[in-house]
């Protein structure tokens, strides 16, 4: 592809905009979308020879940037002994070794790994899981969720009924999926004292239902795609204490968080606890290839093994791709190897003296900050295209959504790429604003 004569790339596109349909977009699509040629590093070059700074990490996953040398060998490696082979009565190395890392890695007592291709089918898996784990205790009247508002778990059936249910994407499918119970969403705040109203409000509702409540779905600390919010590690550390208490499973969705993003290894380190299962799925590969995880305990495969029917009714197809296990090792030993609690802060502090001051410009909702991650809420919803468009211009690559202007670069981006990036966004946002 990279051959391909710029004139050529007019075509291409003309042919994408009415054949190939886009995340969350129309066909054909109004927004048409920009073709890139090559990566490198946390720069990505364009159809037209451009090159601009990449703020998004390839939806957060991208950790160490593209083209990394040492993942690339691995790959290289990998492939040209075995790149695929069915998980269903065969093992192999690679899934071994990622599994005995993820082990060694997440909090204490999740034992037992399920691998899957992507973020959705991990959560659908550990729903899965605590549905079954209750059946096979014959407790199956236990087959509802607890979660809180402004979450997002995924665009299967059974994440987009965690995910919430009038803010978020999927609200149009209301009528069609299952019906859980949203507590209100944690207060905003990393290091906030609070009053604990919104624990309270959890609790109430825990207590009511914990009957026929399976599980607790939340996203830790940092909540993603519905809304970038931030909340304080107590609030975690008291949801795990609560479904202990009212004996309901917690599932940790660590797909988006996972892998350093929030300065910890997974952000439910912040609260110090340890649920019953986590699912991770992005930064796995390092973003290269497409793979998930879902981590449970001891207790819970018991259950389901020793319940009817026995086995856990799950299998996808390519499960444990021995190239997506291999890459996934490269990934991990890499981000172990390097000073990456020393990038995070030095990417935290850069986000937090350039982007909160952002919070006393008019049209600006507010700003935060934690960790790799820097979010710009705006009043309005629909100025994301125009200040993508001029990121462009700026030589930076954002995607915003809805009111959310944010970025999640990679850990390893230079000092004066982020600066320029930064630069860039502030620049696109300022100039939106004040032609508003």
């Amino acid at each position: 592809m990279n051959s391909i004569k710029p004139n050529h790339w007019d075509n291409l596109l003309a042919f994408d905009q009415q054949h190939v349909w886009h995340p969350y977009a129309k066909i054909p699509n109004p927004n048409p979308v920009i073709g890139v040629t090559k990566t490198q590093g946390s720069i990505l070059t364009l159809a037209d020879g451009c090159e601009v700074i990449d703020g998004m990490s390839s939806w957060w996953a991208a950790i160490h940037g593209y083209n990394h040398p040492f993942i690339q060998q691995a790959m290289h490696n990998q492939i040209e002994i075995m790149p695929h082979i069915m998980f269903g009565g065969l093992t192999h190395q690679p899934a071994i070794e990622l599994a005995k890392r993820l082990i060694h890695l997440t909090p204490p007592g999740l034992v037992k790994v399920f691998f899957s291709d992507s973020g959705s089918v991990a959560m659908e898996v550990a729903i899965k899981m605590a549905l079954q784990f209750w059946i096979s205790k014959n407790k199956p009247e236990k087959n509802r969720l607890l979660t809180v508002r402004n979450g997002y778990h995924g665009d299967t059936f059974a994440t987009m009924a965690t995910s919430d249910p009038d803010n978020g994407m999927h609200h149009i499918f209301n009528d069609n999926l299952a019906h859980h119970i949203f507590a209100p969403a944690p207060e905003m705040g990393f290091s906030i004292e609070s009053d604990n109203s919104d624990i309270q409000a959890f609790e109430a509702l825990l207590e009511a239902h914990h009957t026929s409540i399976a599980t607790v779905v939340i996203e830790p600390i940092a909540q993603g795609a519905g809304g970038m919010r931030f909340y304080r590690p107590d609030y975690l550390n008291r949801v795990r204490m609560l479904c202990t208490q009212y004996d309901v499973l917690l599932i940790i969705d660590e797909i988006a968080t996972g892998f350093g993003r929030t300065g910890k290894l997974f952000a439910c380190e912040w609260a110090d606890i340890a649920p019953d299962i986590m699912c991770v799925g992005k930064a796995l590969t390092g973003g290269y290839m497409t793979l998930a995880a879902t981590l449970c305990s001891q207790t819970i495969s018991d259950t389901i093994s020793n319940g009817n029917p026995g086995l856990l009714m799950h299998g996808p197809t390519f499960m444990a791709n021995p190239l997506a296990c291999a890459t996934a090792i490269a990934s991990i030993d890499l981000l172990l190897d390097s000073p990456w609690q020393q990038n995070i802060q030095r990417i935290e502090r850069h986000l937090q003296a350039t982007l909160l001051p952002l919070k006393d410009i008019e049209g600006v909702a507010d700003t935060r900050v934690l960790g790799a991650i820097g979010v710009v809420e705006l009043e309005r919803d629909d100025l994301g295209p125009t200040i993508q468009a001029l990121g462009i211009k700026n030589g930076i690559w954002l995607r915003p959504f809805g009111k959310l202007i944010y970025t999640m670069p990679a850990f390893n981006i230079p000092q004066t790429q982020l600066t320029s990036l930064i630069n860039g966004m502030i620049k696109a946002i300022q100039s939106t604003l004040n032609a508003t």
